[in-house]
């Protein structure tokens, strides 16, 4: 069973004007808007950030529909990018469907986000670097 052609949250550089954008997603999409992906909270990863659900949190992002022609291999590329691959234990990132909320007054949309692993996401809470905004932009308030 193929996975439904659903659009993406993207919260870290695959946000336009972030570095992967450009790399993955620039010519690629039919729309891309602001939204917001509540019940998680962002970290600071080796350049990247990661999503990892806890209640109370919110992410920024953005919501991000694939042109139907590019849709197949996008989210190929995109597992490839993220080390997403089914059933793995060592997957970093976990692809999931989420319900995110749009910036335009809250229309909810149902999207594939990439998730901290189940490892990760423990390693994260422990001992990891939270970015008390969800915004993965405003990072460099991390006493860098």
């Amino acid at each position: 069973m193929s996975a439904p052609e659903l659009p993406f949250f993207v919260y870290g550089t695959l946000r336009p004007g972030e570095a992967d954008h450009g790399l993955f997603l620039r010519g690629r999409t039919l729309a891309e808007e602001p939204a917001r992906l509540r019940g998680a909270v962002l970290y600071d990863g080796p350049g990247y950030p990661y999503a990892v659900e806890e209640p109370g949190g919110v992410v920024a992002g953005d919501l991000v529909t694939a042109l139907p022609e590019t849709y197949d291999r996008l989210l190929a590329e995109l597992d490839r990018l993220e080390e997403y691959r089914p059933g793995d234990p060592r997957n970093l990132y976990e692809r999931v469907a989420r319900e995110v909320v749009r910036g335009d007054g809250g229309r909810p949309a149902r999207a594939w986000v990439y998730l901290a692993a189940p490892a990760v996401a423990a390693g994260l809470r422990q001992r990891g670097t939270s970015i008390g905004s969800g915004d993965w932009r405003e990072r460099e308030g991390l006493g860098r």
